[in-house]
């Protein structure tokens, strides 16, 4: 641990307000004191109001915002001796806290204020910074871990015993800072909970959280707490069918479609095959605080009947330790812990799940130095309780909205790397879903950098390549509900007579035998489907009505409709809806090149710009207009409907 402080930096911000944003973002930057929005930081100014009088204000960290990336407008303005009388109440409930931060803000937009602002106040220090840094947290989780820190810290810090974020705990420190607190203290020890530093400068503040930090560090290093053995590692055993057997366990348990994320590196293995995993794991969370982040991280063969029979023999052969099945809380773990797959995390979005797992990891971290140096403890479970059904937790729950339609849910698309392909990728994604795009294109890999999608480049005329993308797919999200087949070629204009056996099979193996691979490959998938498994097929105007010179092209696409007809009738019954769009003239796409579509102009005698709008209603169809469909063909207004077929083209005589 080390000051990331920069002169040169912090020399390009003036005032109060934006060197406490600058030393937040510093803090942000290390994952080791804070993860994804946790901990927050204040500070206090004097300011003049409408009436040219001055005001005292806190300026503290807001709802929403992450200290690795907040600028000023992140920190919200409060009246800080409206706070100060707060402090002095017998009793505040949480909705009345709420209520009182929220109308004596100075800035109506300003973000929602700390829960903890209460507590900034009644510190003081003009600059005031709080972590959760896993050094602390590892002491604090210990087996007398009170006692470890007042050896560590000595007076340096105020020590304040578990309480449950709020005004309760703002009004116990209120009473214990000034009771501990010496000429040396430069910080405050929240037990199980987190670390707070404070300073009359930004710098100050931020540098004593590094230099307490540090201390804890130094601490585990001397009880050698701090390295974690790396015993030999048996290798992963990840079974693609179970664990999208598993996904389906952990959706149905949470009434929802799951994203859920493998991770089988040294790391996650190596604590998944500790011999005390089932003792370690299943203690709760290193801190409350990531109990409402990641909702009940530990799990541990939870009632083994909600896992399928096949999903079951595999737990058993992999975790034999899991057979006394333990219940939690929450019917729906976010994290499944193996000794053959290693760590696989759950949420309702691929961010979600990352989330997760990024939490875990440094929880990983600090139960295992924490049972090296004394063992493990977490909270009791009444207090973990508490938090769970939180009056706040629940009002943030209710408060998330509707979450978009494929929200969990798993789409491939082929031929994703541009043309129909890609905007079907951009409509699933718009409804929620994670989408693994494939395409022989190396561009699918880069085209977007996001959680939410894999882009991988894959032969599909390759049975072997579809089964490792596949398999690539469900150790990253977890299983396949929605399957998108569009890629396709449209070789260059032949007649019967001058078509080449080599062309013919070309296009036969990318067009229709491909699909029949990629289909047989991904039956078993979509049956596990939460949702029930969905198949939209991108044909062609050429299947109803096919054009002289395109042979190749419209047996290949008549096949290929046939294929979803008969595997409409055989998978019915495993709740799997299969339908087709029928495009034409879709002139944005990798088939259609200018070489092509003049050529195809020039056979009807059109130009290119009447070529493109020959059809009922004189409109160009788009990309996008076939995605859109086909994105729709995967909701509920086709639930109902399979083996359908139907035209994006803007009306064609020869069809109608």
């Amino acid at each position: 641990m080390h000051s990331l402080w920069d002169d040169h930096e912090a020399a390009q911000f003036r005032g109060e307000l934006e060197l406490r944003a600058y030393s937040s973002r510093l803090l942000g930057r290390d994952k080791t004191l804070v993860l994804h929005g946790g901990g927050n930081t204040s500070v206090k100014v004097v300011q003049k109001n409408l009436f040219g009088e001055d005001e005292n204000v806190l300026y503290i960290k807001g709802s929403g915002w992450d200290l690795e990336t907040i600028e000023t407008a992140g920190f919200a303005p409060v009246q800080l001796d409206y706070l100060l009388r707060l402090a002095q109440l017998d009793a505040l409930s949480d909705t009345q806290m709420v209520n009182q931060l929220a109308t004596h803000m100075l800035v109506s937009s300003a973000p929602a204020p700390s829960i903890e602002t209460i507590l900034h106040a009644c510190l003081p220090h003009k600059f005031v910074d709080h972590t959760h840094a896993d050094a602390v947290l590892t002491v604090t989780n210990a087996w007398e871990g009170e006692r470890r820190i007042r050896e560590i810290y000595g007076d340096a810090v105020v020590i304040i015993p578990y309480v449950m974020p709020g005004f309760d705990l703002a009004r116990l420190c209120a009473k214990e800072y000034p009771r501990q607190a010496g000429a040396g203290t430069i910080g405050m020890v929240l037990l199980n909970h987190g670390i707070f530093s404070f300073g009359d400068s930004a710098r100050q503040s931020y540098e004593r959280m590094i230099d307490l930090v540090r201390r804890a560090e130094d601490y585990l290093k001397r009880e050698r707490a701090w390295d974690i053995p790396a015993p030999g590692v048996r290798l992963a055993r990840i079974g693609m069918l179970q664990q999208a057997q598993l996904r389906r366990a952990l959706s149905d348990a949470a009434g929802a479609p799951m994203i859920m994320a493998t991770h089988a590196d040294e790391q996650t293995l190596a604590f998944a095959q500790r011999a005390d995993l089932g003792t370690l794991s299943q203690q709760g969370p290193v801190t409350p605080d990531h109990i409402i982040r990641t909702k009940r991280l530990p799990m541990l063969g939870k009632d083994v009947d909600a896992y399928t029979r096949d999903y079951k023999a595999y737990f058993d052969e992999h975790a034999p330790h899991a057979k006394e099945p333990k219940t939690m809380l929450d019917p729906a773990p976010r994290v499944v812990l193996d000794p053959g797959f290693g760590l696989a995390a759950a949420g309702r979005t691929a961010k979600d799940a990352a989330v997760v797992e990024e939490l875990y990891r440094h929880s990983m971290q600090v139960m295992q130095r924490s049972q090296a140096l004394g063992g493990y403890r977490a909270l009791p479970a009444r207090d973990l309780f508490e938090v769970e059904y939180w009056d706040l937790e629940q009002a943030k729950l209710r408060k998330g909205g509707t979450p978009p339609p494929y929200s969990g849910e798993i789409a491939v698309v082929t031929g994703a790397a541009s043309g129909i392909g890609k905007a079907c990728a951009e409509a699933l994604l718009e409804r929620g879903a994670a989408v693994v795009g494939l395409d022989i294109n190396p561009m699918v890999e880069t085209i977007y950098r996001r959680k939410d999608f894999l882009g991988l480049r894959c032969d599909l005329t390759d049975e072997h390549a579809l089964k490792l993308a596949l398999e690539r797919a469900v150790v990253a999200y977890g299983g396949l509900d929605m399957l998108v087949l569009n890629a396709g070629i449209f070789a260059a204009s032949r007649k019967i007579s001058e078509l080449a056996t080599d062309e013919w099979r070309k296009v036969m193996a990318i067009n229709l035998d491909a699909n029949l691979y990629l289909l047989r490959a991904c039956h078993p998938l979509l049956k596990l489907a939460p949702n029930g498994g969905r198949v939209v097929v991108i044909g062609s105007k050429n299947v109803p009505a096919p054009g002289p010179g395109a042979a190749a092209y419209s047996a290949s696409k008549a096949a290929l409709n046939q294929l979803a007809r008969v595997a409409a009738l055989e998978w019915g019954a495993d709740g799997i809806h299969i339908n087709s769009v029928h495009p034409n003239a879709v002139f944005d796409t990798g088939i259609w090149t200018d070489e092509v579509l003049s050529q195809r102009a020039r056979h009807y005698g059109l130009t290119v710009d009447e070529y493109k709008t020959n059809n009922v209603l004189k409109t160009e169809v788009r990309s996008r207009d076939v995605a859109e469909l086909a994105a729709e063909m995967c909701g509920p207004l086709f639930a109902k409907t399979t083996a359908a077929q139907v035209p994006v083209d803007g009306g064609n005589e020869r069809v109608i």
